[in-house]
């Protein structure tokens, strides 16, 4: 972050000329008193608000994401297809990789075609480390989670093993903001 700055109507300074750089796999804690701006700054460090002053870059091949600590959540799906919709990529590579798996039994199919996108799904498979995805993603439905009223609801023995799954689960070679 360069000389970064959020300012909200009328004229309210929330974040005025930030520099922050982090090193690779550190661990950041944000802390300040309600209302000082914590939420703001992870908002604008995972791309959410973009009504900014100055500059937010990232190195290259770098992503984050960001878990908020009260997400809007569609009442009608499973937590399973929540998590899974924001690996929709990763899934569709997936998908994609299977499904050339099962041409290479059609005689008339183009090996040489189906074996270079095969090798460049899986270069791409392995960069995200998705091999196992549904393995990573399986204690979610042993922790017994579902939701109520659009918000997710932890089985009875407590919401830190939820969250240490879900935190799993959406560990795929990203970098998360938790909010």
């Amino acid at each position: 972050m360069l000389g970064v700055s959020k300012t909200v109507p009328p004229n309210r300074v929330i974040l005025k000329d930030i520099y922050l750089s982090f090193f690779y796999g550190a661990k950041i804690g944000i802390i300040g008193s309600n209302g000082s701006g914590k939420s703001t700054l992870m908002r604008l460090i995972a791309g959410i608000d973009d009504n900014y002053q100055g500059k937010i870059e990232f190195s290259r091949d770098y992503t984050v994401g960001m878990l908020e600590q009260e997400p809007k959540l569609d009442p009608d799906k499973t937590v399973i297809e929540l998590v899974r919709e924001g690996k929709k990529e990763i899934l569709d590579m997936l998908d994609e990789y299977n499904a050339i798996t099962e041409k290479f039994s059609d005689p008339k199919a183009d090996q040489d075609k189906l074996m270079e996108r095969m090798g460049t799904l899986q270069d791409k498979i392995d960069a995200a480390d998705a091999w196992e995805i549904d393995n990573v993603l399986q204690p979610l439905f042993l922790q017994g989670c579902t939701l109520q009223d659009g918000n997710l609801k932890p089985p009875a023995f407590g919401s830190q093993r939820l969250t240490d799954s879900i935190l799993q689960a959406t560990r795929l070679k990203e970098h998360w903001v938790i909010e």
